[in-house]
């Protein structure tokens, strides 16, 4: 089966200092992997990378078979981004949004209109449509921007740090929005964070300290290899440092 996402030897460095050092991992269709580590870890850099927001120093990014680098029509065409910082026009409304996002995408007004719909269903907004998006609660925010990043079809979805800023009940909705795609739809999700409390037991986990992806499997397997009570404590082993 062909990988959602595949980094392949990737390494970046701002001037001296190296950001990524040598970093494999894969995220398959249908499976919800954590990209897990410290601020200051990476993320963020291969996070630029995957979505072509930076070139590669060295090593290669496949999404579904496409190379980012040589292909990058083709395979962004299969990526759908949520930014960690806030990316919503607020003085749009929800519908506006996420029409504007669709005409990026080639979409026709018809064809947004229905997908939009589609969308706020998903989000469970449906009822807001003609409300700014300034009107909006954190976590509804992170929501629609969630199901705007869908909307032309995407089999696979990166967040970048997605909860901060949200409280514990907008987390969990957030988190149980994304676990259900993953489940009913397929989808394959990469979710960067340095939060242990958002991870389960069958997560891919990909730790990621210093530039190095220093662990590569399942939650609980990486809790058991570790000796450890739980993700927080295996991550500490890992790193040589406290979660």
């Amino acid at each position: 089966m062909t990988s959602a996402l595949a980094v392949s030897h990737l390494s970046h460095s701002y001037g001296p200092r190296k950001a990524l050092d040598d970093v494999s991992f894969t995220v398959a269709p249908g499976s919800f992997t954590v990209l897990l580590g410290l601020n200051g870890a990476g993320k963020s850099t291969l996070f630029s990378l995957v979505t072509r927001l930076y070139a590669a120093c060295e090593g290669r990014i496949d999404i579904f078979g496409h190379d980012v680098m040589r292909e990058p029509g083709a395979a962004l065409r299969r990526l759908g981004v949520v930014f960690q910082s806030r990316t919503l026009d607020l003085e749009l409304s929800l519908m506006q949004n996420l029409s504007y996002h669709a005409a990026l995408h080639g979409i026709g007004p018809l064809e947004a209109r229905r997908l939009g719909k589609q969308a706020l269903e998903r989000a469970g907004l449906e009822d807001r449509s003609g409300e700014k998006a300034r009107a909006l609660s954190g976590g509804q925010m992170r929501r629609l921007e969630i199901v705007r990043a869908l909307m032309h079809g995407p089999k696979l979805l990166l967040l970048d740090e997605p909860t901060v800023g949200l409280d514990i009940k907008a987390r969990a909705d957030l988190l149980a929005l994304v676990r259900r795609l993953v489940r009913e739809e397929g989808l394959g999700v990469l979710w960067t964070t340095h939060l242990i409390d958002e991870i389960e037991a069958e997560d891919h986990v990909v730790i990621l300290h210093q530039g190095k992806a220093l662990a590569d499997d399942t939650a609980a397997a990486i809790i058991a290899a570790q000796g450890a009570a739980d993700i927080g404590a295996a991550f500490g082993a890992v790193t040589g440092g406290a979660p």
